[in-house]
């Protein structure tokens, strides 16, 4: 079973999580935002923890979708790649 989590849950990151939810080989442990009443939302329809901080779950997955603004896809990415965690990054990987 792969442990994954969803890294922003506004509107595209909320079907991130629904899928990986309803996948017999994911365990989706939590989704993580920044805005608590979007990610609370989420997270109680989904029935999972919330996390406020990314950091919060870089130990606890194998694999996250990330679906923050574009800004912050860099530096999202290479902390859970530096931990081996597998990535799915929504377009683009960077600002510039």
């Amino acid at each position: 079973m792969l442990k994954t989590a969803v890294i922003g849950v506004g509107y595209l990151g909320r079907f991130h999580a629904q899928k990986y939810a309803a996948l017999a080989e994911s365990e989706l442990v939590g989704v993580v935002d920044v805005d608590s009443v979007q990610g609370q939302k989420v997270a109680d329809e989904i029935g999972v923890p919330l996390f406020n901080d990314f950091h919060e779950v870089l130990d606890l997955v194998d694999a996250v979708s990330i679906v923050v603004p574009t800004v912050h896809h860099f530096e999202t990415a290479k902390a859970f790649m530096e931990k081996g965690v597998h990535v799915l990054l929504e377009k683009p990987f960077a600002a510039n």
